[in-house]
C-alpha cells in the first residue's frame, strides 16, 4: 500500500505534497460542478421565475474574482488533506484540564482528525486529574501527540506522566521535563504513607514508560529522586521521541511514524495537515480561573465579609447577596482543589472570634486570637509543598491585615461608644447645663435639652431668670439645679461656639 494512504475506521486519506492553506480549504469546499448547478437552478420554488445566467458571462467574472478552474481530481485531493486538532493547556493539572482534554479527544474523533496535538506547559497538579487524562490517552483510538512548548516551558510533576503517556512525546529546545516526586496534599503524612505513595507513583511511571517503549529507569528516578532533563537530554535518554521548533516542523517530522492504538498499529499521516485550533471555551476558562487557589481564597473572604455586613445591618440585602454568591463560587473552587478542612475550620473560628469581640469586648484578646487563627488557617487551607497549589503569602497577609483592621476599627468604635457619656433618659440630664426660665425662689422652671422642666434650687437660694444652671438630680418630674460653675456655657453659648 502507498505509505501516503491509510485507513482508520473505514475512512481513507491522501497527503497532498503542498501545504494546505485556509484559502485552499475554502476552495476545496467549492467545486465548479456546484457553481454550475446553482447557476442553472437559482430561483425560489413557486415564484414562477428562473434566473438563468449565461455561463459565457458568469465564468469570466468568477475567474476575475480569483476562483480557479479546479478539476474534480484536484478538489478530491485537497478535501482529503489530513486534519490535526490542536489544543493547548498552560497551568496546573486539575479537573478542568481533564474536562478540556476529554472534549478535545471527543471533538477530534467526531471531526475525523488524523491526530490530536496538545501543547503542554505545567508545573504539575492533582494526581486524580492526571490519571483520568492518562486513562483517556490509553483508551484513545486517535493518536495523541503531547508537545512541551514553547521554549522556556516545562512538564513537571504530573506533566511528566501525561507526556510519557502520549503516543508521541515531543519537546521544544529550551524546555525541561522531570521532578515527578509526589507531594503531600491536604495534610502531613507519616513516613509509611509517604513510602506507599512514592512506590505507587514509581510503579505507575515505570508502567507508562514500558507501554510506550521509553526509559523506565529514568521514569522511576523522576519520581523517587525528582531528576529532570532538558529537551536534548530527554531525546538522548529515550524519555521523549523528538525535539521540534514549531508545530509545523513536528507534524512533518512524525509523518509516517507507527504508533500502537487499542485496535492495532497505526501509521501517522500528518504531513501538510490542516491544523484546527481548539482552545478552551468560556466555561472552561471560568472553571480554570476558579480552580486558582488565590481566587478561591479571595472569594471565600469576600463571602464571609458580605455575610457579616448583612448580619450587622439586617435588611441591607446587597452585602448578603454578594456574600452568598462569593461563598458559592468559593465552594465550587474547593471541589477542584485539595482543601484542608482543618485550615477552613481555623478561618471560621477566626471570624467567630472577631464577631465575639464586637459583641463582648475583651480589650483585644479575642481579636489577637482571631488574627492568629486566620493566619494559621490561611496557611493550612491548601497545605502542599507545590507552590502552584498554595495561596500566595502576599494575599494571605493582606487579607489578615484588612480583616484585623476592620474588626479592630469596629471594636474601637464599640468601646468608644460604651465610654461615651449617656445623653438620653434621666441619666442624660445629669450634669447638663440649662437656663433659668423664671426666677427660682427656690422653685421655678428651667430650659434644658430644649425642654421646660420644673426645677428647684439645691441651696434654697434664689436663682435669677436667665442664669445658667447645672442639673444635679432628677426626682420624678422635678430637677434639682444649682448655678453653673465658671467655665460652663449656656445652651445658646454652646450653639454659638459649635457654629464657629
Amino acid at each position: 500500500m502507498d505509505p501516503s494512504c491509510r485507513s482508520i475506521s473505514g475512512r481513507s486519506s491522501h497527503v497532498d505534497s503542498q501545504p494546505v492553506t485556509a484559502v485552499d480549504s475554502f476552495y476545496s469546499d467549492v467545486s465548479w460542478l456546484a457553481i454550475t448547478r446553482w447557476i442553472m437552478m437559482t430561483g425560489r420554488p413557486g415564484s414562477g421565475r428562473m434566473f438563468i445566467i449565461p455561463l459565457s458571462f458568469l465564468i469570466p467574472l468568477l475567474l476575475m474574482a480569483g476562483i480557479p478552474f479546479t478539476s474534480a481530481q484536484e478538489v478530491l485531493t485537497r478535501t482529503s488533506a489530513p486534519l490535526v486538532v490542536h489544543g493547548r493547556w498552560e497551568g496546573t493539572i486539575n479537573p478542568v484540564t481533564t474536562s478540556y482534554i476529554s472534549r478535545l479527544l471527543e471533538e477530534a474523533s467526531e471531526r475525523g482528525a488524523d491526530a490530536l496535538l496538545i501543547e503542554l506547559e505545567t508545573p504539575g497538579g492533582l494526581d486524580m486529574a492526571m490519571r483520568e487524562i492518562i486513562k483517556d490517552f490509553l483508551a484513545s483510538d486517535l493518536p495523541v501527540i503531547v508537545y512541551v512548548h514553547p521554549s522556556g516551558a516545562r512538564a513537571a510533576s504530573a506533566g511528566v506522566f501525561i507526556t510519557m503517556a502520549a503516543h508521541i512525546a515531543a519537546m521544544t529546545p529550551g524546555t525541561n521535563i522531570g521532578a515527578a516526586h509526589p507531594v503531600a496534599i491536604g495534610g502531613q503524612m507519616d513516613s509509611t504513607m509517604v513510602e506507599k505513595i512514592e512506590n505507587d507513583a514509581a510503579a505507575y511511571a515505570r508502567g507508562l514508560a514500558k507501554q510506550r517503549n521509553r526509559n523506565e529507569e529514568w521514569a522511576e528516578e523522576a519520581v523517587r529522586r525528582s531528576v529532570s532533563a532538558t529537551a536534548e537530554e530527554a531525546v538522548a535518554q529515550n524519555i521523549v521521541d523528538l525535539t521540534a521548533k514549531s508545530v509545523e516542523e513536528l507534524l512533518e517530522a512524525v509523518h509516517g511514524w507507527t504508533v500502537d492504538l487499542p485496535d492495532g498499529e497505526h501509521t501517522l499521516n500528518t504531513a501538510g495537515a490542516v491544523i484546527e485550533p481548539m482552545p478552551i471555551n468560556r466555561r472552561e476558562k471560568l472553571l480554570g480561573m476558579l480552580a486558582d487557589p488565590n481566587i478561591a481564597y479571595i472569594f471565600m473572604m469576600l463571602g464571609i465579609y458580605g455575610l457579616i455586613f448583612e448580619l450587622q445591618n439586617p435588611g441591607a440585602i446587597f452585602p448578603g447577596v454578594v456574600g452568598v454568591i462569593c461563598l458559592l463560587l468559593a465552594f465550587m473552587s474547593f471541589q477542584t482543589l485539595p482543601l484542608n478542612v482543618a485550615g477552613l475550620a481555623l478561618i471560621v473560628l477566626a471570624i467567630i472570634l472577631f464577631i465575639l469581640e464586637v459583641k463582648v469586648p475583651s480589650y483585644g484578646i479575642l481579636t489577637i486570637g482571631g488574627i492568629i487563627s486566620m493566619l494559621l488557617g490561611s496557611l493550612m487551607l491548601f497545605d502542599t509543598v507545590d507552590p502552584a497549589m498554595r495561596v500566595s503569602l502576599g494575599i494571605i497577609i493582606s487579607a489578615v491585615i484588612v480583616t484585623a483592621l476592620f474588626f479592630g476599627f469596629a471594636v474601637g468604635m464599640g468601646i468608644r461608644a460604651q465610654r461615651r457619656r449617656v445623653t438620653t433618659g434621666k441619666e442624660g440630664l445629669l450634669g447638663e447645663i440649662g437656663e433659668a426660665h423664671t426666677t427660682l425662689d427656690p422653685r421655678g422652671t428651667v430650659a434644658v435639652h430644649g425642654e421646660f422642666w420644673n426645677a428647684e434650687s439645691s441651696t434654697g437660694d434664689a436663682i435669677e431668670a436667665g442664669t445658667c444652671v447645672e442639673v444635679l438630680k432628677v426626682a420624678g418630674l422635678r430637677i434639682l439645679v444649682r448655678p453653673a460653675q465658671q467655665g460652663h456655657f449656656s445652651p445658646q453659648d454652646q450653639s454659638d461656639q459649635a457654629a464657629t
